[in-house]
Order: C-alpha cells, then sequence, then structure tokens
C-alpha cells in the first residue's frame, strides 16, 4: 500500500504501551555502559538487538539493563525518550518501568523515579505528558511482585497510574497474583498484564477473571477463541497491541503457527473489526526498530482504511488511565 495518509501521521496520539528500557538507543547504551566503567561499542547494541526469538529478547532487554545503575541513568534515558515521542506528536504516554528488575538489583526505585519525573518536566512544558506504570516480572515470583506493589504505594505519586506484569507469561499462572493485584486495586492503582503474546488465549481469560486486569498487554492470542474475543468485546477490555514487537520475538509465530510471519498476517485488523477495543502500541520501540509512526504505517500495511486508522488514534485516548 501507498505510504501512511499525512492526517494519520500528524495526529496527536497517546501512546499506552511502551517500555522505558526497551527505547535505549545504541550510542545511549554505549554511553551508559562507559559510564560504568565498561566498553561497548554501538555496533554491538545493533547485533544483540537483532534476536531471533523471544528468549533471545529476554536476554538483551537483561544486558541492556545491567547498565542502568543510578538516577542519573535513568534521567538521561528519560530525555532521549521523551524527545523521540514529542517529534512523533505524541503528546500522552503510559510508560512502563520495570521497578521489579530495580529492585532485583539493589536499587532505590524511589529515588531513581524522581530523577525521571524531573528529566521529563522540560516535555511536560512542551505538551507532552508522561504517567508510568510500575511493572514487576512474572518469573521473579509473587513476593517480588508484591515488592512492586509496596513501593509504589510508599511512593506515593499521582503520576504512578497502574501496576503490570511482563516477563514470561508461561512461567507462574496468573491465578497466583491474585493478591498482589487485589493490593494494587486497593492502593488505587489500575491493573495491566502482558498475556496471549506467547502464551495461549487462556492466559488472558485467566487475567481477567482472576485478576480483574483492565487492559492486556498484547493480547494477539484471543484471535485463536471466538468466545474470549465476544467476552473482550462485552466487557470492553483493550488489548495493547504492539505488530513490530510480535515479529521480532516469534510471538506471532507462535500464534499463527508458522515459521517467518508477515505483518501483513498479523491479527489486529480481525481482532479490531471484531469490536475488540485496540490500541496501537511499540512495546520497546528501539529493540524492534520501530516507531508509534510506524506501528500505524503497519496498521495501514495490513489494510485499515483511514476511518480505522483515526478510530485507533481516538482509542488510545480513550483507554489511557488519565
Amino acid at each position: 500500500m501507498s505510504v501512511l495518509p499525512i492526517r494519520i501521521a500528524s495526529l496527536p496520539k497517546a501512546e499506552l504501551h511502551v517500555h522505558l528500557e526497551g527505547s535505549l538507543q545504541p550510542a545511549t547504551v554505549a554511553k551508559l555502559a562507559g559510564r560504568h566503567g565498561a566498553e561497548v561499542r554501538e555496533e554491538e547494541v545493533r547485533r544483540r538487538y537483532a534476536f531471533r526469538d523471544f528468549a533471545e529478547f529476554i536476554e538483551t532487554f537483561k544486558w541492556v539493563t545491567s547498565f542502568l545503575r543510578e538516577p542519573a541513568d535513568y534521567a538521561v534515558v528519560v530525555r532521549d525518550f521523551a524527545e523521540a515521542l514529542h517529534v512523533q506528536h505524541v503528546v500522552y504516554a503510559e510508560v512502563t518501568l520495570s521497578v521489579g528488575v530495580m529492585q532485583l538489583r539493589g536499587q532505590d526505585p524511589q529515588a531513581n523515579f524522581e530523577a525521571m519525573l524531573e528529566a521529563a518536566e522540560e516535555f511536560e512544558a512542551k505538551g507532552l505528558r508522561l504517567r508510568w506504570v510500575w511493572d514487576a516480572v512474572r518469573q521473579f515470583g509473587v513476593e517480588a511482585a508484591m515488592a512492586v506493589v509496596e513501593a509504589a504505594g510508599q511512593c506515593r505519586s499521582p503520576k504512578i497510574v497502574a501496576f503490570g506484569i511482563g516477563g514470561d507469561e508461561r512461567s507462574i499462572p496468573a491465578r497466583e497474583f491474585r493478591a498482589v493485584y487485589g493490593r494494587a486495586a486497593d492502593l488505587g492503582m489500575h491493573r495491566l498484564i502482558h498475556a496471549g503474546e506467547v502464551g495461549g488465549p487462556e492466559n488472558i481469560r485467566e487475567a481477567i477473571e482472576h485478576l480483574h486486569a483492565e487492559r492486556i498487554g498484547h493480547g494477539i492470542a484471543a484471535v485463536r477463541d471466538p468466545a474470549l474475543m465476544d467476552l473482550l468485546v462485552e466487557r470492553q477490555i483493550p488489548l495493547e497491541v504492539c505488530p513490530a514487537s510480535n515479529i521480532g520475538t516469534g510471538a506471532l509465530d507462535v500464534q499463527l503457527g508458522v515459521t517467518g510471519a508477515k505483518i501483513e498476517q498479523h491479527p489486529l485488523p480481525k481482532l479490531f473489526r471484531h469490536g475488540i477495543p485496540i490500541v496501537l502500541s511499540t512495546d520497546d520501540p528501539t529493540m524492534f526498530h520501530t516507531t508509534l509512526t510506524g506501528e500505524y504505517e503497519n496498521a495501514w500495511r495490513m489494510g485499515l482504511n483511514k476511518v480505522e486508522l483515526e478510530r485507533l488514534v481516538e482509542m488510545s485516548f480513550t483507554h489511557a488511565f488519565r
């Protein structure tokens, strides 16, 4: 298809599923590594960003975040990230922050967060509002996830809008985290979880039934379960769909049962036209060599028309926790 219509590219947009740590540019990774006494060339970062499956992606994510060690590091990343959003006409973003990783490494999440908020102030003045999702890592376990929730509660920042769980959805059943999500709700936090990315549709259903998840990260496995698709429509539970990520991690291959799936095979149009709310997102934009504008181009390539693309833009604001 032709290039994304100029009107769609120029519309103010919201981004609701984006990991701060997945936005690090190769030059920034090299700079941060140098600050901590390690020599990392940009070429090495680019090579590591060429992962072949979900397991390699997780290993790359762990390696990149190993260079985020103190508040000043996070401030650097926020400035780069916010600038990249600003030039794409993004005016609102809910940014996932891997607090579970910070805690595992013995860092002080509140100190890191305060540095990030300060770094974001200049962009707030330019019209970009950043809100935050404090994220636990599923495979770290229930106790570690609860520690993330409690840290968010102690922080008491109105800019923390939600609690989520990422990582490997196949590691621990969602139902094990019921108390964690109950505590998050008691603290006034919205509830998110990655499900149906590389796991099956049953993971999405479990997240809804046991955790009362309000949005589902990825969720593309829903296309395999018509009854689940109907449930998502009935309850108007959005899927945070990240097409380039689904190609990069091999998640689309897993869900379609193929090898080398193309973007045109993505189920986004089917899910969207079924009536499921979709919030188009980038996930880890630099790692997946994409931008929010690029994801709208992907949706255009999938066959969505201008009216449908405008509806996607609108949905990202409608289903934000602002």
